[in-house]
């Protein structure tokens, strides 16, 4: 199981990687990350530097 770092404005969050169902972009530059089984999280950065962020955390999950 691999935990990526997601910064929020309203504090920061460690998400499993597998659990993750869906990037959304939203307003002010952030995106909306969908979780499976639960709601979803807004955090910053666009859907690309999030999706580069789950990716490398999920290939370092794999690598091991």
């Amino acid at each position: 199981m691999k935990f990526v770092e997601l910064i929020s404005h309203g504090g920061n969050y460690l998400v499993v990687t597998q659990n993750i169902a869906y990037l959304r972009k939203d307003e002010n530059g952030q995106t909306k990350v969908g979780l499976i089984g639960g709601d979803s999280l807004l955090v910053v950065g666009d859907m690309e530097e999030v999706a580069a962020k789950v990716i490398a955390g999920s290939d370092a999950a794999n690598a091991t």
